[in-house]
């Protein structure tokens, strides 16, 4: 196990660089410099950008969010005077207001002839022209397995379950206010309890009596996962507390888990027919961005087959091209949780309602 702790410490590092430059500068910028709007996504790693440079002759700049929330305001504050060429990372609960807002430009990347290599699944929330995605993953329940042993503690076979009295103060949320997790979570369950038979309850009549079981709200991932979960990684972590057993991550966690510690984990997750939301990060080319031929080259590089595959290991998340898969090292695929059904609202109504939900959820959990 000390293992684990090893190389996990590899990933968790937080940078909080918001608004904040790195300069990959290695001299050899000899068509200039792209700048790029992001957050700490471990697949742009120093390795993956130098050999960008090396092929193009662009070097990059990162201007680093804490997440896709960030990305998308900075991108609305600097709307008339963009300080970035190329957006990476806002996911499909975010790019319809990004569309909506002008805030991106047409790539050419969908002429290219590897854009056909993109996989439907990848392509089923948004294939227009505006942003492409680079990678995907189910987000949905975690829970520890020593917890919920099937005999003290049963398995939920609903939702509803997790308002029962064993599950009091043992579940940790990220906020949807603050967090891409949470929020993706949120929009399950608005599709779940609009589609399980009942008119008289709703997501947030659910979402305030979890409050009233205990349930831990956390600000973001990093905090429920980390500090609070008992089934990942975070007892090897500073500030581990441990008082949670289920939490909101990503359906391939538990393989995360096993990938990286030989095999073993005792986390899986809930998936449950419309409870999981399958969140796709993309790419694009920001309004107004001063290079877009350095940008369309930094697009074509990151969904080329030779990084794009890598995306289970490099980033923790599904590939978005045909044919690939989680690797089978160490237990990844065998212990990644496949969804039964993902909730499926389109993006445009999240875009329309989101406001109104966050609003909503705020007074459930209040």
């Amino acid at each position: 196990m000390r293992l684990k702790a090893v190389l996990f410490s590899v990933f968790i590092v937080s940078f909080s660089l918001s608004g904040c430059l790195e300069n990959n500068d290695n001299g050899d910028c000899e068509n200039g410099t792209l700048d790029i709007l992001t957050y700490d996504i471990l697949a742009l790693s120093d390795e993956m950008v130098d050999a960008f440079t090396d092929k193009t002759g662009y070097c990059v700049n990162f201007i680093k969010e804490d997440d896709s929330g960030g990305i998308l305001d900075q991108m609305m504050l600097t709307k008339d005077s963009p300080q970035a060429d190329l957006m990476i990372g806002l996911d499909n609960t975010y790019l319809q207001t990004a569309l909506e807002n002008n805030l991106l430009t047409e790539t050419a990347y969908k002429t290219h002839p590897s854009y056909t290599n993109i996989s439907s699944a990848a392509l089923e929330s948004y294939s227009g022209s505006m942003a492409i995605p680079f990678d995907m993953g189910p987000v949905c329940l975690n829970y520890d397995e020593r917890f919920v042993d099937g005999e003290n503690v049963t398995i939920p076979t609903s939702l509803w379950d997790l308002t029962n009295e064993e599950w009091r103060g043992k579940m940790t949320f990220p906020s949807p206010v603050t967090s891409s997790p949470g929020r993706a979570f949120l929009v399950a369950t608005i599709d779940y309890f609009e589609n399980d038979g009942d008119d008289e309850t709703n997501a947030f009549d659910w979402w305030n009596m979890i409050k009233e079981n205990g349930a831990i709200f956390t600000s973001g991932w990093t905090e429920s996962y980390e500090t609070h979960y008992t089934g990942g990684y975070g007892e090897y972590t500073t500030g581990y507390v441990g008082d949670a057993h289920l939490t909101v991550s990503y359906c391939q966690s538990p393989g995360v888990e096993a990938f990286y510690a030989e095999n073993y984990t005792h986390s899986t997750s809930i998936t449950l027919p419309k409870t999981t939301f399958q969140q796709i990060e993309y790419t694009g080319i920001i309004s107004g961005a001063k290079d877009v031929d350095a940008a369309e080259a930094f697009i074509e590089y990151l969904l080329s087959t030779e990084i794009n595959k890598n995306m289970p290991e490099n980033n923790l998340m599904y590939s978005v091209l045909e044919g690939q898969n989680l690797p089978e090292t160490n237990g990844y695929r065998h212990h990644a949780d496949i969804p039964e059904q993902n909730s499926n609202i389109e993006i445009s109504r999240i875009n329309q309602e989101m406001s109104t939900w966050l609003e909503n959820w705020k007074t459930a959990t209040d």
